[in-house]
């Protein structure tokens, strides 16, 4: 279905493969165009419960195609415009999607790659893993992947990182809140399995609130706003079949109907 992507389902885990090998899967139109076309596709459907995104070849992603780049500098600022907007709604919609992600990062995770890994709600990376926001270095910043990046590792580690364009090795990502987890490349997918054994065990709307409860308390001032929005969030759910499902299975010792048997 998609020029620049495989996807494989299987037990309700949705592997999302970037497919161009040769460029390190480099962004280009196309990648942006399905990627953004295969996340809205996944969130809808019903079968999928954790979609992990990961890259063929030798590295998850390197960043922005050089042609592409090229192209982008001829061109006019209206049409930048455009490109970067696709760019944005793209990494928007990977970070809005109502189910969990997971980034499985090797190799390189440079520019847009480290922007896809910190769209993701978790990234697992192998040792040798390398991230970057290394547009400086171009003469350009990492504007659109701004606001996840710095959702993953805060302003003050973005002042360094933006402005100096240094690699950074899987270590220092996890140390500043990039990775959750760090380890050799022959654990790589047996960890990604174990988090994602533990994503299946949890309601599916439970997830997508937990998820929305996120974007709407972080960073809010403590008070009576706050307090009274989580009351009703949870009041809501506590509400709903899935909640009763849980309480039931967690009673009668047994899975929830949604726990893949």
């Amino acid at each position: 279905m998609y020029e620049t992507l495989e996807i494989e389902v299987a037990g309700g885990v949705a592997t999302l493969w970037m497919n161009r090998p040769a460029v390190h899967n480099a962004f280009n139109a196309q990648l942006i165009a399905d990627l953004t076309a295969a996340c809205c596709a996944l969130d809808a459907d019903d079968a999928v419960r954790v979609v992990v995104l990961a890259g063929r070849g030798k590295s998850f992603s390197a960043g922005a195609d050089l042609n592409w780049m090229k192209a982008a500098a001829a061109a006019s600022i209206d049409d930048n415009l455009a490109d970067a907007r696709r760019l944005a709604a793209m990494l928007s919609t990977l970070a809005e999607m109502t189910k969990p992600t997971l980034a499985r990062v090797h190799g390189a995770a440079l520019g847009g790659g480290m922007g896809l890994a910190s769209a993701c709600d978790i990234c697992i990376a192998a040792e040798a893993a390398v991230f970057a926001t290394s547009e400086v270095r171009f003469g350009i910043i990492p504007s659109a992947i701004s606001p996840y990046v710095i959702r993953a590792i805060g302003a003050r580690q973005a002042g360094r990182y933006f402005q100096s364009g240094e690699r950074i090795g899987a270590a220092r990502a996890r140390e500043i809140g990039l990775a959750h987890e760090v380890v050799a490349a022959e654990a790589l997918d047996a960890k990604v399995g174990e988090v994602v054994a533990a994503l299946l065990q949890g309601g599916p709307q439970a997830q997508a609130a937990a998820k929305d409860l996120i974007r709407a308390v972080a960073h809010q001032p403590l008070g009576d706003e706050v307090a009274e929005d989580t009351a009703r969030r949870i009041a809501t759910l506590r509400a709903t079949a899935e909640a009763r499902e849980g309480l039931d299975a967690f009673l009668a010792k047994r899975p929830a109907a949604w726990v893949p048997r």
